[in-house]
């Protein structure tokens, strides 16, 4: 299943932007990441990535 980001633990940071090598994440007009699911490889370096686990796969 593709990354799914909790965008009210995401605090904009952009590890997950750096580390997505799809890169099928960016920030929307909030700040805030977001996943472009036609994109994601599910490899889940973005959930290792965050800082605060606002990312996770989804079910």
């Amino acid at each position: 299943m593709p990354a799914c980001v909790d965008k009210e633990k995401c605090t904009g940071c952009e590890s997950c932007v750096e580390a997505c090598p799809a890169q099928a994440i960016s920030m929307d007009d909030t700040g805030k990441a977001g996943v472009d699911e036609s994109v994601c490889t599910e490899c889940g370096i973005c959930v290792d990535e965050c800082p605060i686990e606002a990312i996770n796969m989804k079910d």
